[in-house]
């Protein structure tokens, strides 16, 4: 007499291991999608730092992260923007250029979900914004003159 498992208790476990799957990978996405939000926080904070240096220097906030005018920020091993970059998030102002006014992550958010980021002498509000989920819901995050962080969208409800 052979010993083994018969057809129908392959099928059972296999069920069961694609069932845990189901309820497994949603979850992991999330906590993917928390990770990238994570490094938003960080570079929102930095980009702050940036913006009081700058209002130190000149009596008003920069209305561009880099370049001439700007704040003196950009994100590190910056490429250009786009696919190749290190970074997920879309960081910036909505007016104005990649480079410059702008930087594009490697999940390619549209600079238009940075709406309502704007500098002057009185404040700022610099918005990041990335598909975190990969859904085509934007995740947006907005850092003002006071330090104060605001989830405008969370892509993660």
């Amino acid at each position: 007499m052979k010993k083994g498992f018969t057809l129908i208790e392959l099928m059972v476990v296999v069920a069961i291991v694609a069932f845990l799957a189901m309820i497994a990978v949603p979850n992991f996405k999330k906590f993917l999608a928390k990770a990238k939000r994570a490094e938003a926080y960080m570079n929102l904070h930095a980009i702050y730092a940036a913006q009081k240096a700058y209002w130190a220097e000149h009596g008003e906030y920069a209305q561009a992260l880099s370049g001439a005018n700007g704040a003196g920020w950009q994100p590190e091993g910056y490429k250009g923007g786009g696919a190749q970059e290190n970074f997920y998030y879309t960081y910036g102002f909505a007016g104005g250029g990649e480079g410059t006014h702008h930087f594009t992550g490697k999940l390619g958010t549209s600079v238009s979900a940075l709406s309502g980021s704007r500098a002057g002498k009185d404040g700022f509000v610099v918005a990041a914004a990335g598909d975190i989920m990969g859904n085509g819901d934007a995740d947006v995050i907005t850092i003002d003159q006071d330090n104060t962080i605001t989830i405008v969208h969370d892509a993660l409800k």
